[in-house]
Formats: C-alpha cells, sequence, structure tokens
C-alpha cells in the first residue's frame, strides 16, 4: 500500500469518461489499497481512480453520517440515479460549498440532489446497492462525476465559474503536471490531523 499523488485540474485524465473495471484482480486490490492510503492521507471524505491518474470506474467514501451503509467503501462500476431533483435556486453560499482535492485549497457553491440511489460492486465483486440523502448524496455525486470526467467546478454556476477560471490562471491550471502528496504537502484545505477532512473537501 502507498499514498499516491492527487493530480490537479489541467490532468487529462480528470476530464475524459473512465474506463470500466473488467476483472477485479490483484492489480485492482492494490489500486483500491492505495486509493484508502491516500484518502486517509489527504483528510477528504471521497477520492475517485482519475484522481490518482488511473482512468478507471472505482471510487471510495469515507463519511461518519451515511445512515446504515457502511462509513467508508469503495463502488466499482457504479450507477447513479437522481431521486431529488436539482433545485434551479441559486446555491446557499453558506450551507451548499463544495471542494475537491483535485482543485486544492478552493471551495464553491453548488446545488446537488439530496436524494441518489446508487449501485455497483464492492472489492469483492458483490453487487450494492443503496440511497443516500444530504451530505452523503452529495460526495457521491461529487465522486461520480470524477468517473465521467466532471470536476465540481465544471458545474458552477457563471458567478462563481468565473472566480474558478481566474483561479485556475493564477494557479497554472490550464496545463498537465500539476499534483501534491498527501500526508507530505502541506494540506491544501488546512484540516489538523485529529480526523478525516470536511464535507467541503469531498473531492
Amino acid at each position: 500500500m502507498a499514498v499516491r499523488p492527487i493530480v490537479i485540474h489541467g490532468e487529462p485524465v480528470l476530464h475524459r469518461r473512465a474506463e470500466p473495471v473488467r476483472t477485479i484482480d490483484q492489480d485492482i486490490h492494490r489500486l483500491i489499497a492505495d486509493m484508502d492510503e491516500t484518502l486517509e492521507a489527504s483528510r477528504g471524505v471521497g477520492l475517485a481512480a482519475p484522481q490518482i491518474g488511473v482512468s478507471l470506474r472505482i471510487f471510495h467514501w469515507k463519511y461518519p453520517d451515511t445512515g446504515d451503509v457502511p462509513q467508508q467503501g469503495v463502488l466499482i462500476n457504479p450507477s447513479l440515479r437522481l431521486i431529488g431533483r436539482i433545485s434551479q435556486e441559486a446555491p446557499d453560499p453558506d450551507e451548499e460549498v463544495e471542494g475537491c482535492l483535485s482543485a486544492p485549497g478552493y471551495s464553491f457553491p453548488l446545488k446537488r440532489s439530496d436524494h441518489v440511489e446508487i449501485s455497483g460492486l464492492d472489492p469483492r465483486g458483490e453487487s450494492m446497492k443503496f440511497e443516500a440523502t444530504g451530505w452523503f448524496a452529495r460526495i457521491l455525486q461529487h465522486e461520480y462525476d470524477h468517473l465521467d470526467g466532471y470536476l465540481y467546478v465544471n458545474r458552477l454556476r457563471e458567478r462563481y465559474a468565473k472566480k474558478w477560471k481566474k483561479v485556475v490562471k493564477r494557479e497554472g491550471w490550464n496545463v498537465p503536471g500539476h499534483s501534491w502528496l498527501p500526508g507530505v504537502d502541506p494540506d491544501p484545505f488546512g484540516h489538523d490531523d485529529d480526523g478525516p477532512g470536511s464535507p467541503e473537501s469531498a473531492a
């Protein structure tokens, strides 16, 4: 197991649809173990394989308030269905702020569905299917987006999209080659060492 660098916005792997996992073999289990180590070191609440440069449809979650669903887990080849509609109202700048480990150190408001259903395979190849609400639903949508080549910043409303474009220009994130290593580089979200990050760092 090893912590892997998290790639940043300009990396092409983040902007294309990830490939389905064909066989859950030792290489996939090794990747899952590395993702688990990387998520733990990042103190985030979710991590998708493209964020460590691997174009496969796998993501992890780690969030304490998941109801009857395990507080942490892995989904392979997931499918997501929105149950709650996404409101057309402006997002609340205090209560609906989202962040991403591949856009480190920045957060913006974004509307999401507050109720989803997701299904897929666990690391043993067994089927999983459950519903999620609230912040857990947000996390699942965020991670699922990564598998389809979207970052949450690609979904921002115009006001915040303009601010994000300025960030990209200032940070130089419009080109490949940027990454950070959790546990070694400074934590871009300023989390302490006592536990996982806040929902705003969903990844």
